[in-house]
């Protein structure tokens, strides 16, 4: 086995990702693991483990499987290394722009219901404190 390669056990521990997540990730081809070991378990590469954690930061910002897959496809475009013309730069320059922007507006939203849900515990603390004791 090449130390490019790493076994997924040591993914799910780097990523933070339990194995059943990574193997569901493969069967949508999210991530499709690069090799398999000797005894048949799936071995990643780096790049495997890095479009793991954009998708593991995105998925808690609620975009879909869809999504999961567009936005890795429009990066590695563009990191390619190849010389694409302007034309063909902004396709994908444009649909990464969208994440983003979906992005801050979704962490946005999340503030906002943090702020909500911290206003109720607040809340509730309060009531507790001004509660007789029994």
């Amino acid at each position: 086995m090449s130390s490019e390669h790493t076994p997924i056990g040591e993914v799910a521990a780097r990523t933070e990702l339990s194995l059943r997540t990574i193997r569901h990730y493969a069967e949508t081809g999210l991530v499709i693991p690069a090799a398999r070991s000797q005894g048949g378990f799936r071995l990643c590469t780096d790049a495997d483990v890095a479009r793991l954690m954009v998708i593991r930061r995105m998925k808690p910002l609620g975009f879909t499987l869809d999504e999961m897959r567009a936005l890795p496809q429009a990066t590695e475009r563009l990191d390619s290394g190849e010389a694409l013309p302007p034309e063909e730069r902004e396709a994908p320059l444009e649909r990464i722009r969208g994440f983003e922007q979906a992005a801050q507006q979704r962490v946005e939203d999340l503030r906002t219901q943090l702020s909500r849900a911290e206003e109720f515990a607040a809340t509730q603390a309060e009531r507790l404190s001004r509660a007789p004791a029994s």
